[in-house]
């Protein structure tokens, strides 16, 4: 089985066909790759800001971890760095950034 995980810093793609490594990182950028902000269960909404309840903590979630509940989120969910995303260009026009 197939899949793929995004980079959370370039949002390119990465074929994987098993477990994505803790030394895995991005072929453009060197980003981490298995870190919680490539995960599925990244929301920033939730305690920890991790929909898993049983995950322990982890501080740095641009920074590649030993989480065992790591799975590759279904798309790139991030900009590439120094562009804004429409919510947070929204909130710098707001605050007048």
């Amino acid at each position: 089985m197939s899949a793929e995980v995004f980079c959370p810093s370039c949002a390119r793609s990465h074929p994987t066909d098993g477990p994505v490594s803790r030394a895995a990182r991005c072929d453009d950028c060197g980003a981490d790759l298995r870190c919680c902000l490539a995960c599925r269960f990244h929301d920033v909404s939730s305690y920890n800001e991790c929909a898993e309840p049983s995950a322990e903590r982890v501080v740095d979630k641009e920074r590649a971890n030993f989480c065992d509940y790591f799975s590759p989120a279904p798309s790139a969910r991030t900009t590439a760095k120094g562009e804004s995303s429409p919510a947070q260009s929204q909130l710098d026009a707001l605050f007048k950034k």
